[in-house]
């Protein structure tokens, strides 16, 4: 058997994000103690990557202890976020974009900007685990010492976004990265949960544009700040046409402000190409929303949401955990699975539990 080493230690010890116990490799290890939030938050601070990567398990442990920690931690860094620029990057499987994120990032931190890529992996949802991939397919990115990549799992996440993504950027920002990419699963579910959380939607597509307006439907034209027709240099007369494609699509939609037009181009991540110009059009477009007062609402608008969107997971956990919930949650759930009851009488059955709890 291989030595374990001591990162490895050090995950056993403190037990899965997901697991609300700790797991020990022999009787004689004690568990790992708590993080102390106001030392992890200076390290954060200082730009310590190994604290960066230790922050973000803390937000997504789904351990209360864990949370309170985390909430506390998050509070000290408030005041060091929203200073980047954040972009959410979209697609359909096999349109390159881990490829094109790794070339845009390289670009970036050798223009002298400091990256971070949350790159969120979709998970199984059969036996709910995640590859985790990303380092892997970005190999050079992974390396360069401006560039910080974190995957994690989507964990059944609308729109691909793992749970606490919010949290880990925030933490990016704070610890000194001014440019927050979030790659999403593009599977076809909710990307609207993407956009909902950076100033910037891309959607990556690749040529083929008639086939493609019918599988990306209206919903991911409306939200995407630009389009971009990837892998131009397999037939760039292909591109070209797409990207026509989409322009005349976009003229028959009211965009989501008066003052940007979604552009349409093409690039090749694989070549570098046309990278350059995708980068100034988010400059531009963040140019433009700052001057018309449009980035800050979207900010503050998203800010709102988030904290609902905090309520809602925090009274989920609430219900479930509630001693007369939990004591009759399993059995309800064979007998609906097994048709015995139906699925409204048991819910109002768990709920009728919670309202009665002491």
């Amino acid at each position: 058997m291989a030595p374990l080493r001591s990162e490895d230690i050090e995950i056993i010890a403190q037990g899965p994000a997901q697991s609300p116990t700790c797991t020990f490799l022999s009787p004689t290890m004690t568990p790992r103690p708590l993080p102390d939030p106001e030392a992890l938050a200076s390290a954060v601070a200082a730009g310590e990557r190994a604290a960066l990567a230790r922050a973000i398990t803390l937000v997504e442990s789904n351990r209360m202890d864990h949370q309170v920690l985390a909430r506390r931690m998050l509070e000290i860094l408030m005041p060091l976020t929203g200073k980047a620029q954040r972009v959410g990057i979209t697609g359909v499987p096999g349109a390159g974009k881990s490829t094109t994120i790794e070339a845009l990032g390289g670009n970036l931190t050798a223009a002298g900007h400091k990256v971070a890529v949350l790159a969120v992996d979709p998970s199984s949802g059969r036996t709910g685990g995640s590859i985790l991939g990303d380092k892997t397919r970005m190999e050079q990115l992974s390396v360069d010492p401006n560039a910080f990549i974190r995957p994690s799992p989507s964990s059944g996440a609308l729109g691909g976004v793992a749970r606490k993504t919010r949290e880990a950027m925030l933490l990016c920002e704070a610890a000194g990265f001014d440019v927050i990419i979030v790659e999403t699963v593009g599977v076809g579910q909710s990307e609207t949960v993407v956009a909902e959380m950076v100033d910037f939607f891309l959607a990556l597509l690749i040529p083929g544009g008639g086939d493609e307006l019918q599988g990306i439907k209206k919903g991911l034209i409306e939200i995407a700040d630009m389009i971009v027709i990837n892998k131009a240099d397999i037939d760039p007369p292909l591109a070209e046409r797409s990207a026509s494609d989409y322009r005349a699509a976009l003229h028959i939609l009211t965009p989501a402000s008066n003052d940007w037009t979604p552009p349409v181009i093409t690039a090749s991540g694989r070549n570098n190409a046309g990278l350059e110009k995708l980068w100034q059009q988010i400059l531009r477009h963040r140019d433009i929303m700052e001057a018309n007062g449009e980035r800050a609402s979207r900010r503050a608008d998203q800010n709102a949401r988030w904290m609902w969107a905090m309520v809602r997971e925090r009274l989920d956990q609430m219900f479930r955990n509630a001693p007369g919930v939990s004591a009759i949650s399993d059995s309800l759930e064979d007998a609906v699975r097994a048709g015995q009851v139906p699925a409204s009488l048991a819910a109002d059955r768990l709920l009728a539990a919670f309202e009665t709890r002491d």
